[in-house]
């Protein structure tokens, strides 16, 4: 489901906007993607720019407007580019979805310094620094609406320090964010996505029949009983992006099928019926 013409004459970068090689599509691309479709001009941010270039195929092809831009975002300087690229080419910056991520499993024992830096630099530091020259953009020209892709990781255990450290950082960012720059027209939201199926998540566990029983798991351990893909999160962006929304900011959405609105005893019947990997 698209929302056609909700968007018209936005302009909004997103940033991780090419997909991770894998089954599935990310949430970078699938938000660019409805962004685009919903009638936004799109610049494609991205450190590896023919994932983007890939993106950008899709859009054009349903008759949309985008651009890559390819750069590495814990540089301030490639930050300030991007959205500098996208009010050139765009004239104006009224949507940053902040979306790049990296997932690298350890708990705070056997994480190494450097995963844990790398962690934060791209999950957290990223969504700083394109904000931080995006705001006054926006401000400049009277508002705008800033969505970071946090997770339910930044508020359950997960294994992944790292990860859950930047993205509970994400998610407080996003709130201070919201009261700091509310006057000045800016919303800021986060969707927590929950346990989504995405190239993402194959690149950290594998394509294997383990994974495969993992992700059988994580559908029936929702409310919903089914599988949360990168378009559910790139929907809920999308409306929190729009004017829709117009007077939502500081919120945290869980689209996780309600995982977290249930404990793993309640569950516990449902997830034993689901079938174990064969040997």
């Amino acid at each position: 489901m698209t929302f056609p013409g909700r968007l018209d004459g936005k302009a909004a970068i997103v940033t991780g906007a090419g997909s991770t090689p894998g089954p599935g599509v990310g949430t970078g691309k699938a938000t660019a993607i409805v962004l685009a479709q919903a009638g936004a001009s799109v610049l494609l941010v991205d450190i590896h720019p023919e994932r983007a270039a890939e993106t950008l195929e899709v859009i054009e092809k349903d008759g949309g407007t985008a651009a890559v831009f390819a750069g590495d975002m814990t540089s301030s300087t490639d930050a300030e580019g991007a959205v500098r690229a996208a009010a050139d080419r765009f004239g104006s910056v009224d949507i940053l979805v902040n979306n790049i991520g990296v997932a690298i499993a350890g708990t705070v024992a056997d994480t190494s310094e450097a995963d844990w830096d790398r962690s934060l630099a791209l999950s957290l530091r990223t969504a700083f620094l394109v904000s931080k020259h995006a705001v006054p953009v926006m401000a400049a020209q009277g508002g705008g609406s800033i969505v970071n892709i946090g997770s339910i990781a930044g508020f359950r255990g997960t294994g992944n320090a790292g990860y859950s450290a930047a993205k509970g950082g994400m998610h407080g960012l996003t709130v201070d964010m919201a009261y700091s720059h509310g006057r000045q027209g800016i919303r800021v939201n986060a969707v927590a996505p929950g346990h989504i199926t995405t190239p993402l998540m194959y690149s950290v566990l594998g394509e294997t029949p383990e994974t495969e029983y993992r992700q059988r798991l994580a559908a029936e351990s929702t409310m919903l009983g089914t599988e949360g893909t990168g378009w559910d999160v790139a929907h809920a962006a999308a409306f929190l992006a729009s004017d829709a929304a117009r007077w939502i900011t500081g919120v945290v959405l869980p689209v996780d099928g309600g995982v977290t609105g249930v404990t793993p005893l309640i569950m516990a019947d449902r997830l034993r019926a689901v079938p174990a990997p064969s040997a």
